[in-house]
């Protein structure tokens, strides 16, 4: 008589209520609880693993915006200090600048995870930019001779006013940053400035030892960490990995799977995060639409029953909410969106939505907050979706100033 194969015991899913897998992800991202001040900028680098680049600049850049949004009005100097000026105690940076998410500032501890994009990219055979021959070899010899350098002190940065007009340096030094021989870890300006990564990068650090599987393991166990609780769509989203990358390691990520109520897909959860209940203190703060709380529209609409959709680039006339709203978070929900511009002293908020008369001492409080952060003494209101709220939030705003 011959036994029967033992049967492995599938996993039992955690069950997680839908204001659970919300609370869970609030503290996650640094929105629920008390900060870790003394941690600063840079500990909310390290928490969130990425934070996103971008050109447009309404109330402040974007990366200005996250820590702003978790730790509240800190000067914006110190804020960019942060991120690109290391402790006179560390001869290297401790942050640099990879396509992620998007460009993003990244903590100088995670270039190892970024091997298998490296790889990637240097087994490409074209690319949209044709490079001239000699140029690439000349950029490095440049960078090695001369130190960190920008693309314009290198020789060049485009041909004509067209962005995608790249020259030939730029083409270079920016394929030498995708292959890893050179680091951005320092903005001027607005301008990358490039170094050797052999120069830049920790020692320790700078080698290309983890193979494509450990990379993705440890990338989707960051970003479950940095979710608190997410899908396999927004966990591949977090630093942009393929559905079928993500399949291939979560199992063996130390990540729990759980199901979240209403979210009808499968989850998996951060096992920190299930340790204990989130508790403590909500922020109220405008968002940047590059807020990795709320980057991957489908889950933020899935979480905060809130669709938010940056217009930007939407022609004008079709504009719906505004160039740049900023959804508004205050008690753990979204509660609204400002569109905000800056005239001299004055903060103006050109479009106001709110999600009903309890939101207006909400908004207006994060209104407030902003203005003082961008130095702005004043606060105007120009349209309000719902007409009949426009005098209440005029007149909280009017108590507060003064």
């Amino acid at each position: 008589m011959t036994s029967s194969p033992p049967h492995s015991t599938p996993t039992p899913h955690t069950p997680l209520s839908a204001d659970e897998a919300r609370r869970i992800a609030l503290r996650a991202q640094g929105f629920l609880g008390t900060p870790n001040r003394k941690a600063g900028v840079r500990g909310i680098l390290r928490h969130l693993g990425a934070v996103q680049l971008d050109t447009i600049s309404v109330l402040a850049r974007s990366h200005e915006l996250i820590p702003y949004a978790r730790l509240g009005a800190i000067p914006r100097k110190k804020i960019e200090d942060a991120y690109w000026n290391p402790a006179p105690s560390t001869p290297h940076p401790h942050a640099f600048e990879y396509w992620s998410h998007a460009a993003c500032i990244l903590p100088v501890e995670e270039w190892p995870h970024f091997a298998f994009r490296r790889r990637a990219y240097r087994s490409r055979p074209h690319w949209n930019h044709d490079l001239p021959p000699g140029v690439y070899d000349q950029v490095i010899k440049q960078l090695r001779t001369q130190g960190p350098l920008t693309a314009t002190e290198l020789g060049g940065a485009k041909r004509t006013s067209e962005w995608w007009d790249w020259s030939g340096t730029k083409v270079a030094v920016e394929r030498a940053l995708m292959y890893g021989e050179v680091v951005c870890v320092e903005r001027r300006g607005w301008k990358r400035v490039y170094d050797l990564a052999e120069r830049a990068i920790p020692d320790p650090l700078l080698h290309d030892d983890l193979d494509d599987t450990e990379c993705l393991r440890r990338l989707v166990r960051l970003a479950a960490q940095s979710l608190g609780v997410g899908t396999r769509a927004d966990i591949a989203d977090y630093h942009r990995l393929k559905a079928e990358q993500v399949d291939a390691v979560i199992a063996d990520s130390g990540l729990v799977p759980v199901t979240v109520e209403g979210w009808g897909k499968p989850a998996w959860a951060d096992p920190a995060a299930l340790e204990s209940p989130p508790r403590g203190r909500h922020r109220t703060t405008l968002l940047s639409p590059f807020d990795s709380l709320i980057w991957e529209r489908a889950r933020t609409e899935r979480i905060f029953g809130f669709t938010h959709r940056l217009e930007a680039y939407v022609p004008k006339p079709k504009r719906v909410y505004g160039y740049f709203a900023m959804p508004v978070l205050a008690g753990g929900h979204l509660v609204g969106r400002v569109d905000p511009a800056r005239e001299g002293n004055t903060l103006v908020a050109r479009q106001v939505t709110l999600n009903g008369p309890k939101a207006v001492p909400a908004v207006a409080q994060a209104l407030l907050e902003a203005a003082s952060w961008v130095n702005c003494t004043n606060v105007r209101v120009e349209r309000v979706d719902a007409p009949d709220l426009r005098t209440p939030l005029t007149r909280e705003l009017a108590q507060a100033l003064g």
